[in-house]
């Protein structure tokens, strides 16, 4: 379906942002620099579709960037948000939502305490810190690629949108904050052996994505997870698992495990978000108490946040994991999978190099034919390709991650009609893609 409305009015309010915004936008990628164009610019959302201000309707793949799960405006998650809305925005004080929620995520993950934070950037900061008060040592190790929010000491090589700007750090981050993160490839235990021989006794955390999908979706090799536990408990130091993003959307259990719990063996850290606050600003972290606490007023290791564990929050993300079970999860592998198929055909068809990785209902197609299994080999794509793949398909009213290193998120809304729409939109991108 072509679009129906050039971009007029969004191009107008993105020219009038940008004189008030840096960039005209609040997170870069939004800003649609690496794929070109105008970002549209959204009035509203409901089940699989987003509308823009200009009147066209488009198939979201992007999903708030993965937390709405359930679909747009879903009917339960508004009744909780408006609820809650009656009795008061905020209170600075507790209230009965947070400990509901909390044990929400503790009956669902295997934390024995979690404590609600703002962000997907506060959460892993905060998961730093509590690691350095249990172990005293200061530095830590990351992969290339993955992102775990905008934080000084974790912008470096990151991915999301720094790898979509090529950013391998960031301004403004002091040298000497910078130099206690320790970068390593990803998939690589020998690269962490040799980061801890360098580094006796000074190593607090190794920090992972449980599956990797801020430099496209990367799938932890055999045992790698694994590894980086045993690792970490060799050396002294703790296993981080960033799931801010596969928390509850890609059941990625699967991918550090349960099959651990079994084994004896799971992250002594957790971070979560998105799914947890259906699209309202909140995320968690948690762990073993013994180690959750360390945070004040239990410990002494300082976090603290006004809006934390606000009740509109924890309202709408209460609601949305109740609604979550295996048979959605089912449902959603089966949409993920028509999608990579379709893909994988149009591409063919036109002898456009690709690849596609996936982690369970989050996949990603790289422009490339290598074997993507890190930042490296996720930076081989022909980002060309994507972007005249992407214009096509917007122009066609699918809606796709605006960045080469992003991945695609389906919904339990989208029904046959939406991924008809994208299936039928794939031959032209397919072709624009050739042709780049």
């Amino acid at each position: 379906m072509n679009r129906r409305h050039p971009l007029k009015r969004s191009a107008e309010l993105f020219g009038q942002a940008q004189h008030l915004i840096p960039g005209g936008v609040d997170s870069p990628v939004r800003a649609f620099g690496s794929v070109g164009g105008t970002p549209p610019f959204i009035s509203h959302a409901r089940g699989p579709y987003l509308y823009d201000v200009d009147g066209n309707e488009y198939v979201d793949l992007v999903c708030s960037w993965g937390p709405i799960i359930l679909g747009h405006a879903h009917p339960a998650v508004l009744e909780a948000v408006n609820l809650a809305a009656s009795r008061g925005l905020s209170f600075g004080a507790p209230h009965p939502g947070e400990a509901e929620l909390a044990a929400a995520i503790v009956a669902l993950m295997p934390v024995e305490k979690v404590r609600l934070v703002n962000s997907g950037t506060e959460a892993t900061m905060s998961a730093i810190r509590v690691a350095r008060g249990a172990t005293g040592r200061d530095k830590i190790i990351k992969f290339a690629g993955c992102y775990h929010g905008h934080s000084d000491g974790l912008l470096a090589e990151a991915g999301s949108g720094a790898a979509t700007f090529a950013i391998p750090g960031s301004a403004g981050v002091p040298a000497a904050t910078a130099a206690d993160t320790i970068v390593v490839p990803y998939n690589d235990l020998d690269a962490v052996r040799a980061a801890f021989a360098a580094h006796p006794d000074q190593i607090a955390a190794i920090i992972t994505e449980a599956a990797p999908a801020n430099m496209g979706a990367i799938v932890p090799g055999p045992g790698f997870n694994k590894g980086l536990h045993d690792l970490a408990h060799e050396h002294g130091a703790l296993l981080i698992s960033d799931e801010v993003l596969t928390g509850f959307r890609s059941s990625a259990q699967g991918y550090w495990g349960l099959d651990g719990a079994d084994e004896g063996w799971v992250p002594d850290l957790f971070t979560f978000g998105k799914v947890i606050g259906a699209g309202l600003p909140l995320a968690a972290f948690g762990g073993r108490a013994e180690l959750m606490d360390l945070l004040a007023p239990s410990g002494p290791v300082y976090q603290a946040g006004t809006l934390s564990g606000n009740p509109l929050g924890t309202a709408a993300g209460l609601a949305q994991l109740q609604l979550l079970d295996e048979a959605l999860y089912g449902r959603l592998n089966d949409k993920a999978a028509r999608l990579k198929a379709a893909w994988h055909e149009a591409l063919s068809q036109e002898s456009v190099p690709h690849t596609i990785n996936s982690i369970g209902t989050i996949f990603s197609v790289f422009f490339t034919d290598k074997v993507v299994t890190d930042y490296a080999s996720a930076r081989t794509q022909n980002t060309r390709a994507f972007a005249a793949f992407h214009a096509e398909m917007l122009a066609q009213g699918v809606y796709l991650p605006p960045s080469a290193f992003e991945v695609c998120f389906v919904s339990d809304a989208h029904d046959a009609r939406a991924l008809d729409r994208v299936v039928a939109a794939l031959p032209s991108a397919a072709r624009a893609a050739a042709r780049a």
